[in-house]
């Protein structure tokens, strides 16, 4: 009786362990990740990096616009307080602390007007509704703009980056709980752990973050419900990182969004337990829009420290409480409501007793500065101008090292004012040899590959090679010619879809509709073209978003004006006025 009551007592102890016992007990002391100040960050759990990544399943390309799951209604913890505005405080003496109405301006105001007009009855709220209306809108940078409109509502675009873009905390309180519905929620999390594609690291962290020690606890393997709700239940937050390789319709708000910020956009979605919190205070490099779309979060933001965290190229280690100062901004965020703060700003959030969170983090700009640009163009300018000015050629003089370094600093000398003088005079003309566009362009080209590629609507599937009813019946392919004559109307699918680059090996087209969901999994896309069809892509850009016939390209022939257009159909690129094939 002694023995098998013992054995009942062992058996019930193993019943109580948790997923994050059994994974302290395998891992040990010396593998878990303790997240202090200056504690190197982790190949395999770090919290910022160098580039956000896609993660996940979904296959590449453009897809149909497909509806997403409907959310669940929100707990009635989530309800907010009267629409309103609120700004962080400015430090003193800052210009925005001087603006007229002071730095804590408060106004009435609910969301901003439904893009594409008023909204037709049936086609139903929320941001499946929101997306469907901007599917109709012809300019996708149009679209993109509106789309961020609805973003920052009812704080207007101008406004917002007068006021708030790179300078400072924007708080939106829109005391609708039903903002956000259909973007993003914890059955859609749920979905995508069952989905069976998401692992532990690669696409799924969790973390815990108490007593000022962070920590990350991932197992090794695929993330299976089990197992990641357990977590849960034990007090950890989960971090799902890129849900757009999940999610259709969080990948086509990126998609759009990206072309109006002209860099890459991405997103984590952040679910955290009642009572808890999952990160250590830390800045970002990425302006971050933290859409908060169930239950509700204490969220805490700070100014920089020092100048140098102004705008930071890199995101900061966990730093402690005791190194933090005073909050700028302090705030329960509820269902429906956004915060952005600027790369730079120290932040930390954590859930209240009563309620969990769940909140989606878009976030952009990340090494996206004049300083990024003048990497790639200062080395290009430097290469010109050793190859066209012998003046960049001619030899240093003998005794330069003389006096010229950090122990001469001081020395008075006639011969280092001029060594002096002469880089400066150097460093000055580099500018006539500064290849602009060109350093530009290859940006753009890195900007191209960053990107989702394009969500289509149901008539532009229908217009483009992804609905081409190309086909095996009755014991052999139909409709597989794309028949494009010198009549055929054509417009390119979106306008920031392409970009022309001169390189060395000759005139390239990149193009992002062959991209895959899941971040950098393809290898840039683009076509090696003949350089007399660059006044054709040209033509098309410019004449976009209107149709122009196949016969006016400006190409030599009209055997070249349809070549092109139906290669660059076939690409995804081209879309046709009216669907070649009725099918």
């Amino acid at each position: 009786m002694a023995a098998g009551g013992a054995e009942e007592q062992q058996r019930r102890r193993l019943g109580r362990l948790s997923a994050l016992a059994v994974y302290r007990r395998a891992a040990g002391a010396g593998q878990l990740e303790r997240r202090r100040r200056g504690t190197p960050l982790p190949a395999g759990g770090k919290r910022a990096r160098a580039r956000p990544r896609r993660g996940g399943a979904g296959s590449g390309g453009p897809e149909p616009e497909a509806p997403p799951p409907q959310a669940p209604p929100p707990p009635p913890s989530a309800a907010a307080p009267p629409s309103r505005v609120e700004r962080a405080k400015a430090p003193a003496g800052s210009p925005e602390a001087k603006r007229p109405g002071g730095p804590e301006a408060k106004r009435p105001g609910g969301p901003a007007a439904s893009p594409g007009g008023p909204r037709p009855a049936g086609e139903g709220g929320g941001v499946a509704g929101l997306l469907r209306r901007l599917g109709r809108v012809e300019d996708s940078r149009q679209r993109a703009a509106e789309l961020f409109r609805w973003l920052v509502a009812p704080v207007a675009p101008g406004e917002f980056l007068g006021r708030h873009w790179e300078r400072a905390p924007l708080l939106v309180r829109r005391g609708d709980p039903g903002y956000y519905a259909g973007l993003f929620s914890t059955a859609d999390f749920d979905a995508a752990l069952r989905g069976g594609e998401v692992h532990f690291g690669t696409h799924l962290d969790v973390t815990s973050y108490a007593e000022g020690v962070r920590e990350t606890h991932n197992p090794a393997g695929r993330a299976l419900p089990a197992v990641v709700w357990d977590f849960y239940q034990n007090g950890c937050s989960l971090r799902l990182l890129s849900p757009q390789a999940f999610s259709p319709t969080v990948w086509q708000l990126l998609s759009i969004l990206q072309e109006h910020f002209g860099s890459m956009v991405g997103a984590n979605t952040y679910l955290t337990p009642p009572g808890t919190q999952g990160f250590a205070p830390h800045y970002d490099d990425i302006e971050a829009f933290v859409l908060q779309l169930e239950g509700k979060k204490h969220w805490r933001v700070y100014s920089p420290r020092t100048d140098a965290e102004v705008l930071p190229q890199f995101s900061s280690a966990n730093l402690t409480q005791a190194e933090l100062g005073e909050p700028v901004l302090e705030t329960v965020l509820e269902a429906g409501d956004l915060l952005y703060f600027p790369r730079g700003f120290i932040h930390q959030g954590d859930c209240l007793p009563d309620a969990h969170s769940l909140h989606i983090t878009v976030s952009s700009y990340q090494r996206n500065s004049w300083g990024d640009l003048l990497e790639k163009l200062l080395p290009a300018a430097l290469q010109m101008a050793l190859e066209e000015d012998v003046e960049y050629r001619q030899g240093l003089p003998m005794d330069y090292l003389q006096y010229i370094g950090v122990a001469n600093s001081d020395a008075v000398d006639a011969r280092r004012t001029a060594f002096m003088e002469k880089v400066q005079g150097l460093i000055r003309k580099l500018v006539k040899y500064a290849p602009i566009d060109a350093a530009v362009d290859q940006r753009a080209k890195s900007f191209l590959h960053d990107c989702l590629p394009p969500v289509l609507t149901q008539s532009e599937k229908a217009q483009s090679v992804y609905g081409f009813p190309a086909r095996w019946q009755d014991g052999g392919p139909r409709d597989v010619d794309i028949l494009i004559t010198k009549d055929t109307e054509v417009r390119l699918l979106r306008h920031g879809i392409v970009r022309l680059c001169n390189e060395e090996a000759g005139v390239m087209l990149y193009y992002t509709t062959e991209n895959s969901r899941v971040y950098h999994k393809e290898e840039p896309k683009f076509l090696e073209i003949d350089p007399e069809y660059t006044d054709s892509i040209e033509f098309l850009l410019s004449s976009y978003p209107n149709h122009v016939r196949v016969d006016t390209l400006p190409c030599e022939t009209l055997e070249d004006k349809i070549s092109l257009a139906t290669l660059l159909f076939e690409k995804g690129i081209l879309t046709t006025k009216k669907p070649l094939v009725q099918v």
